[in-house]
């Protein structure tokens, strides 16, 4: 098959919704499928076979993303020929999507989005001076008449799933996970990590991994941190990630004196550096409550790592007790107490890291893949029933 997706974003800006396309690329070449990805220009992006680069401007209140010029991005799709294409594949739901469904209904062909993010619980982060039940009743609202716009949704968790069901979503919506890339989770040096930010061997470390944003709840990973360290003095939080709630972290870190608690790394190279950091620790830590999947949680157990992390939203399909993890009360002592045997006991950490290696295995992107192409070529299938038209 032939694939067209477009995206309001891709890497170099690091995120969950970069590691699923670029997995979903990968996947679909192995098994001898063609994409092309139309996403913004960076000024750090190199260029990548198959990637069609769109200049636009930086969004203010957000230096990591940026927005496609609209002429630009509607004069990257016009230049691409409908005739290379079987079916059109939206990552995102702002002008990638308006841009994506034009160009899919013009030219007669199926259209696909995965809802990677939960707006609804991000909006008030970024619009603090509106109120949050407009912006939430506003992204319930956006998602419904977008999800309804295309052939197909896909969720990558049943959460997710039922939450479009519940803001009136009426197209088809298909659960996939984001598959996990195991070649790149499958073996890592934490001790030269630990090495390398002068952090002792006998350290209790645990780590959390992902974007430093608000809505990942990492204060409440500091209050934790400060509740651990009761018992456990010298005990590091390693924050690997960089985002818009770094400097008010920070400022966090500074008031209640855990400056040598806290660690902040920054974005770490994928392939090498950032299974390190997993390794490193003893235990990885997770209290996001809006994620639609949570891929982090099984890049950790991948690589033999238990997890400690509140079962909300789409974590909830992955995180299974026992199966390399814990799952934590929502509340700081609850938290702290499942989170304390583990930096204690390495014996009983390791066991429960060699759990998680085997339950991860179960999230391949293979798996992914297959069920991507299943509905791909159910689509395609639709589509050529029907006559394929241009539109006016």
């Amino acid at each position: 098959m032939r694939i067209l997706m477009v995206s309001d974003v891709y890497f170099p800006r690091v995120n969950g919704v970069s590691t699923s396309i670029q997995t979903l690329r990968q996947v679909l070449a192995e098994a001898g499928h063609t994409s092309v990805l139309v996403t913004p220009d960076y000024p750090a992006a190199a260029a990548e076979p198959g990637i069609v680069r769109v200049p636009g401007w930086q969004i203010p209140r957000d230096p990591e993303d940026r927005l496609m010029h609209p002429r630009a991005l509607a004069g990257a799709l016009d230049a691409l020929d409908p005739a290379d294409f079987d079916l059109v594949h939206i990552h995102t739901p702002f002008l990638a999507h308006r841009a994506g469904v034009r160009w899919a209904r013009r030219n007669g062909l199926p259209c696909v989005e995965t809802y990677h993010t939960l707006f609804e619980e991000y909006f008030h982060h970024y619009l603090p001076f509106l109120p949050k039940t407009l912006l939430a009743a506003a992204a319930r609202m956006i998602s419904r008449k977008e999800c309804d716009g295309v052939t197909a949704v896909i969720a990558p968790s049943s959460a997710m799933k039922n939450a479009l069901r519940a803001y009136g979503v009426s197209s088809p919506v298909h659960i996939i996970p984001t598959g996990l890339r195991q070649a790149d989770f499958s073996n890592c040096d934490g001790p030269a990590f630990r090495a390398r930010h002068g952090i002792a061997p006998e350290r209790p470390v645990m780590a959390y991994v992902g974007r430093v944003a608000f809505e990942k709840n990492l204060d409440f990973l500091l209050q934790v941190t400060d509740a651990v360290r009761r018992s456990l003095p010298d005990v590091l939080l390693v924050i690997a990630g960089e985002g818009p709630a770094q400097a008010s972290l920070e400022r966090a870190v500074a008031k209640r004196g855990l400056a040598d608690n806290v660690r902040f790394v920054g974005y770490l190279e994928r392939r090498t550096e950032l299974p390190a950091c997993y390794c490193a620790a003893d235990v990885f830590v997770f209290a996001s409550k809006t994620e639609t999947q949570g891929l982090v949680l099984l890049e950790a157990m991948a690589l033999g790592v238990p997890v400690v992390g509140l079962a909300e939203m789409g974590t909830r399909d992955v995180l299974q007790e026992g199966q390399g993890c814990r799952i934590a009360p929502d509340d700081v002592a609850g938290f702290a107490r499942v989170l304390l045997p583990l930096l204690t006991d390495r014996a009983t950490a390791q066991v429960l890291g060699t759990v998680g290696k085997a339950y991860a295995a179960n999230w391949s992107e293979a798996r992914m893949g297959e069920a991507i192409l299943a509905l791909y070529q159910s689509l395609q299938a639709q589509a050529a029933s029907r006559p394929r038209l241009r539109a006016a």
